[in-house]
Order: structure tokens, then C-alpha cells, then sequence
């Protein structure tokens, strides 16, 4: 699951350019997602830790590359990285636990709901006026995640062990959701004073730490080939983060946030070539429903944006 932290301000904007940084990102974060379902049922700390402690290679590599090595760890707010760091630990815990659970395809779509779930949170929690259009989106695109988890549903009474479990990953992949909604908050609140390569790398060593503390509770001996995918999979986790920063630095954010939702063909594909799954007519009814609304608020909070600025050119200095 990719780790949605903030990006810089676009420099310069080249569109095409920008696009095609986050066709590549997500791209690689599905990448990331087939190699972590192919171990199998690996704990979930072990997985995170894996994802977070090899990220930090490439992450590296491109901060030396950039000159901003020898200050990425700057800060002056130590404490609220490191809550960040716990939270989007658990989400990341928790949508990984739901991979080994679920077809790939049905984690990536469920996943959609977190730009919902952020629009939520933003009017609860942070005060942001949320008017009927987004409020009416947010209600429309959590139908579709119930069309989605709707078969799922009656699996409780069911007795079936398989089946049981396969419920326990949707509750896992929407608890991620909502998880990864406070992160994204507090991630909103710390680009107020922080850097981009100070928000990731602090994220990608606390979740490393964090991830260590779960040895006790169950890690297991790994083969070569799982020691290896998750390696790969902590790579592409930091190299998908690289990229889908610097598309933000290259476009406007309502510009390339549409392009998330190519990881669901991507997710389809993949599931398919891999694991041989096949998606439901729910899980692609749902999903369209869902990626619809997403994108709505993303339209709905560009429009927003213009007529805010257009406001402020308008309003005479005082």
C-alpha cells in the first residue's frame, strides 16, 4: 500500500511529465503489492518491516543524489513524526494482513475508499467546510464499497474457515482505509513546516522501529524466495514513493491524482497473470461506483481551489 505523504509544490509545471511519473509510481506500487501477496501468509510486522527498512535505500540513494542527505532528518517536531509514523504503521499493517487474505484486485479497489474517508475526516476533525456535492460523493462512493464487500457479508455465519477469514480481510483493508485517512491528516498539518524527504524518511525509520517490536509476537522463518520478494517489495515501496513525489512537483495534484485509479486495471491484470483471480461483477460494479465519486471530489476540490484563488485576486488589499 502506498504511503500517501505529502509532496512538494510543483516547480514548474510540466503535465505530461507529471502524468507519467505517477503512471510509473503506481505501476510500481502494484508491483510492490504482488510481491508481498506471493509470500504468502507472512505476519504482518515482518511484512512492514521488510517495506519500510529497504525503502530507505533508494530513498537515500536519491537524497544524496539531491544533495539533501546530510539535513533530511532536520526537525524541529519529532514527536509528531513519530505518531505519523506509528499510524500509518498500523494501516500499513493492516492492508498488508488483508493481502494475504483477498484477491489483490479487491485490496487495491477497497483501497479507493481513503480519499472518501479523508473527506470525513477533514469536516470532522480538522474544521474544512464540506458542503452537500462532496458530502453526497463520499455517501455515493461508500455504496459502492458495500456493493463490493456485499457477497462478503453473509460469510460471518457461515462456518467456513476460508470464508470467515476472507471477511476478517475486508474489515482489515477498510480499517487500513481509515487508519491511512488520520495519517493523511497529520501528514496535511506537518508539510506546514516540513520537507518532503523529511516527512518519508522519518516515516520509513519509524515504521522500521515500530515494525521490529512485533519479532516477539510471531515472525517466521522466511525462505529465499519470500526473503527476496520482500526485499523487492521494500524497494519498489521507497522507488513508488520517489516517483509519486516528484509527479506532484511536475503538475498540479488535480491534475495526477486521477491516475491512482489506473492500479485498478493494474491490480486485475496482475491478480489474474499471478494468482489466477478473477474480479467479481460486484467488485468491478463497486469499484467503477467508487472510482466515480473519488473522482467527483478530486473535480469538485479543483474547482474549489480556482474559485478560492480567483476570490483572493478579486478581494482588495486592506
Amino acid at each position: 500500500m502506498p504511503d500517501q505523504s505529502a509532496s512538494g509544490g510543483t516547480v514548474g509545471l510540466r503535465p505530461a511529465l507529471g502524468i507519467t511519473l505517477k503512471i510509473i509510481s503506481v505501476s510500481v506500487f502494484v508491483g510492490m503489492s504482488t510481491l508481498i501477496k506471493s509470500t504468502g501468509a507472512v505476519p504482518p510486522g515482518q511484512i512492514v518491516f521488510f517495506r519500510s527498512a529497504f525503502a530507505v535505500i533508494p530513498i537515500l540513494i536519491f537524497l544524496a543524489f539531491r544533495r539533501e542527505l546530510s539535513t533530511a532528518l532536520k526537525t524541529s517536531r519529532p514527536v509528531s513524526h513519530i505518531v505519523r509514523g506509528l499510524v500509518g504503521v498500523s494501516a500499513m499493517g493492516c492492508g498488508f494482513y488483508a493481502l494475504t487474505l483477498l484477491p489483490l484486485p479487491e485490496v487495491i479497489t477497497l483501497g479507493y475508499a481513503q480519499p472518501l474517508i479523508v473527506v470525513a475526516l477533514s469536516a470532522l476533525i480538522v474544521g474544512e467546510t464540506v458542503r452537500l456535492y462532496r458530502w453526497s460523493a463520499v455517501v455515493v462512493g461508500l455504496i459502492g464499497v458495500l456493493v463490493i464487500i456485499w457477497p462478503r457479508l453473509t460469510l460471518f455465519t457461515s462456518g467456513a474457515p476460508l470464508q470467515d477469514n476472507e471477511a476478517i480481510g475486508v474489515a482489515a483493508v477498510l480499517a487500513s482505509a481509515v487508519i491511512s485517512g488520520f495519517a493523511i491528516i497529520m501528514v496535511r498539518r506537518l508539510v506546514a513546516t516540513e520537507r518532503s524527504a523529511t516527512i518519508v524518511l522519518w516515516f520509513s525509520l519509524t515504521a522500521s522501529a515500530a515494525a521490529l517490536l512485533t519479532l516477539p509476537f510471531g515472525w517466521i522463518a522466511l525462505s529465499q524466495g519470500q526473503i527476496l520478494a520482500l526485499i523487492g517489495a521494500g524497494i519498489c515501496g521507497g522507488v513508488g514513493q520517489i516517483l509519486m513525489t516528484e509527479s506532484y512537483r511536475h503538475a498540479d495534484m488535480s491534475t495526477v491524482a486521477p491516475f491512482e485509479y489506473t492500479s485498478m486495471v493494474l491490480g486485475i491484470a496482475a491478480g489474474y497473470l499471478f494468482f489466477g483471480d478473477l474480479p467479481t461483477s460486484n467488485m468491478i460494479a463497486g469499484g467503477l461506483i467508487v472510482v466515480g465519486a473519488g473522482l467527483f471530489i478530486i473535480w469538485r476540490e479543483n474547482r474549489l481551489g480556482l474559485e478560492r484563488g480567483k476570490a483572493r485576486r478579486l478581494t482588495p488589499p486592506s
